[in-house]
């Protein structure tokens, strides 16, 4: 297959770096490699041919988790996305790759806004399939990441099928702590009860008094001395398949601060049927706030769903 190699060219316009100036580069010239590896991956993306594609990944990889300035924007014009989502569905030798840049890709918003309309979304839960635990873990980063904050992504994710993938990697993977800890990170995400990654949450799997029933609580550690999050996550089997999770957000707080602010909380029961009820999700998304009871003690969402 012949391909016209056309460069993309991406201007750099800040100012020069100690880094520019021991390397004997020019200020506009500090992205070039970036540059090249983005240019490379477009042009021949769509081969995936391993040994040509797997540097230029590593260099987009390596600027993106160094934090260079202005890589992120440059990964949304060159236009790589949806090309790094038919790398994931292929399940070929750049998969694992590709999961890993993904990942990182998904802390910055400006890149995860266009996930959905790039493929992205379907294809990592197409990855959650996947035996492999490495592939896994990044995959399910990146969902915890992208569906933080985004209300969008969440309910994207939701009519997807992304709660029962999850939850089946949960009882896949009982012994993978590093696993487990970024599965329920995402099912909090997804759910829009998560917490912000940095805040630390530390999870532990909880006794049961019920059959066939896990439970996990997560702790962030108090923010400037007054609250922090306690999160619980219940996930029970009801019949082969059928699966139920409840997922309840406290706010612990100091005396001090509990003096100052009181008691005052939320409640939510929020289902999810099976996979096929889209019109009745879509439904209950978009009004999520309506006739929600209140209540003092605790802000919660269930979800019911079929593996």
């Amino acid at each position: 297959m012949g391909h016209t190699n056309m460069p993309l060219n991406y201007s750099c316009t800040r100012p020069q770096t100690d880094k520019c100036r021991s390397s004997g580069l020019q200020p506009y010239s500090c992205n070039d490699n970036l540059n090249n590896a983005l240019g490379s991956i477009r042009v021949l993306g769509l081969e995936l041919i391993e040994h040509e594609l797997k540097p230029h990944l590593n260099t987009v990889l390596t600027n993106i988790k160094e934090g260079q300035k202005g890589a992120a924007e440059q990964v949304v014009v060159s236009g790589i996305l949806p090309i790094l989502a038919l790398s994931l569905r292929s399940r070929g030798p750049l998969t694992l790759l590709t999961a890993k840049l993904v990942a990182e890709l998904a802390k910055e918003s400006v890149v995860r806004k266009g996930f959905g309309d790039a493929g992205l979304v379907t294809a990592l839960l197409s990855v959650l399939t996947s035996s492999d635990q490495e592939l896994l873990l990044h995959a399910v980063r990146a969902i915890a990441r992208m569906s933080y904050d985004s209300s969008k992504q969440q309910e994207l994710l939701l009519r997807r099928g992304a709660v029962p993938r999850l939850v089946a990697i949960l009882l896949r993977f009982p012994e993978k702590e590093t696993l487990e800890e970024v599965c329920l990170q995402a099912l909090c995400s997804v759910s829009g009860m998560g917490v912000a990654e940095e805040a630390g949450m530390v999870w532990e799997r909880g006794a049961s008094v019920r059959p066939e029933e896990s439970v996990f609580h997560g702790v962030s550690p108090h923010t400037c001395g007054f609250a922090s999050s306690v999160i619980l996550v219940r996930a029970s089997r009801w019949a082969p398949g059928q699966y139920a999770v409840n997922i309840e957000v406290f706010q612990r707080c100091s005396s001090s601060f509990w003096s100052l602010h009181g008691n005052k909380r939320t409640a939510r029961w929020f289902p999810f049927s099976s996979l096929g009820s889209c019109s009745n999700l879509s439904s209950m998304i978009k009004f999520p706030g309506r006739n929600v009871p209140q209540t003092k003690s605790l802000k919660t969402r269930m979800f019911h769903t079929f593996l």
